[in-house]
């Protein structure tokens, strides 16, 4: 089906990523994944290109408003190189619209001009070892000391834990309330040169290894009071009020990997000869990937849909889970099927399908899992 979300400024956009991709990143990935993280000079390649300030106001070096279409072509065209952007997403589309909307016009001159050149990296410690979809019963704590705060805790699976300059960081300020869980909780820019901040292992994982992933600690960590983001006890509204568009994001990119698998697996049936001719040939090919382009274009015409609600800020919380379960289950099933008609080749790491395979796994868990996104559609049903 022809996609009409995108005009002739999102193609010419689309050209010139896929020459930036091929001229910067696809001869330096090899080395980059097998080091397991993105140096900082990437950051700033992407900085010059324009792309980190995408929604940062003009006077702070940015873009303005952008529509979503142009993270999504950079999505798609990165899995269709058979690379990632490594970090890029939790620097721009999850820890940026906190500092959009919460900071005030002195915290934006000092973080703003820095994310937008890509000079400073950013993460967003929520996670904690005992913690996971459910955030009221986070531990780190803040204690207030004067100008300051005090952060004491423990995160993890912390992505760009290891290379962020800063980290937007959730911590308790107030005592668990019995009626009132999701109270109490603030957040925290935190400077990761700061004094009893550590990063602790980096996590082995089964894929995105051109993702660092790590546990870190806060010991007696000096925070300003200056540096509090946005009221204190409201974080848990915060939270609320950005996970439409990082499950937006996660639901984008299960499209762009199964299409990758889709047009990777076409060229490899293509070339790949069995008993005397391609595997392409066979029946069970065809009907295999027919049943993986249908799959694909339902989901396609979801997320298109949902990008330009998000354009028209009417995306909701319901709209984004219906998105993201449909679109990462049907990315583990397409990339599955993919990677079965490589044959045991699926199965090496020198071919994109294996890589996409591992990669794709996390996306039914971060961002919220299967489960929680059942729940959300669940109650929008009235059960």
């Amino acid at each position: 089906m022809k996609r009409t979300i995108f005009n002739d400024e999102h193609h010419d956009f689309r050209r010139m990523f896929r020459n930036f991709l091929d001229r910067e990143v696809v001869p330096e990935f090899p080395k980059w994944e097998q080091q397991g993280y993105a140096p900082h000079e990437f950051y700033r390649k992407l900085g010059a290109l324009g792309v980190m300030g995408f929604d940062i106001p003009v006077e702070y070096g940015g873009a303005g408003p952008t529509s979503y279409k142009f993270i999504t072509i950079m999505t798609e065209e990165a899995a269709l190189a058979g690379v990632s952007l490594g970090n890029y997403g939790v620097t721009t589309g999850i820890v940026l619209p906190y500092l959009l909307a919460l900071a005030d016009d002195e915290q934006k001159r000092r973080w703003l001009p820095g994310c937008a050149a890509g000079e400073t990296v950013m993460a967003v410690a929520m996670t904690e070892p005992g913690t996971g979809s459910d955030l009221a019963a986070i531990r780190t704590t803040a204690r207030r000391d004067g100008d300051h705060y005090v952060l004491n805790g423990a995160k993890t699976f912390i992505t760009n834990g290891s290379q962020s300059d800063l980290m937007v960081t959730v911590a308790r300020t107030a005592p668990v309330d019995a009626d009132d869980r999701r109270g109490g909780l603030s957040l925290f820019v935190v400077d990761t040169t700061s004094d009893g901040f550590e990063v602790g292992r980096r996590l082995d994982k089964i894929g995105l290894k051109f993702s660092d992933t790590c546990e870190v600690s806060f010991s007696d960590v000096r925070v300003p009071a200056s540096d509090l983001l946005g009221e204190e006890g409201a974080a848990f509204s915060y939270l609320g009020n950005n996970l439409p568009r990082e499950r937006l994001a996660i639901a984008a990119g299960g499209c762009a990997t199964a299409r990758a698998a889709i047009e990777h697996t076409l060229a490899y049936t293509r070339d790949r000869q069995v008993f005397g001719k391609p595997v392409a040939a066979f029946q069970n090919t065809k009907f295999v990937l027919a049943e993986c382009a249908a799959e694909l274009e339902a989901a396609q015409s979801m997320v298109d849909k949902a990008i330009e609600l998000d354009d028209a800020h009417q995306l909701s919380a319901v709209d984004a889970a219906h998105c993201k379960l449909f679109s990462t289950e049907m990315a583990g099933r397409v990339i599955d099927k993919c990677l079965q008609l490589h044959g045991g080749y699926g199965y090496i790491l020198e071919y994109p399908i294996a890589r996409l395979y591992a990669d794709t796994r996390v996306s039914r868990i971060y961002g919220g899992t299967r489960e929680v996104m059942k729940t959300i559609i669940a109650k929008s049903l009235g059960l």
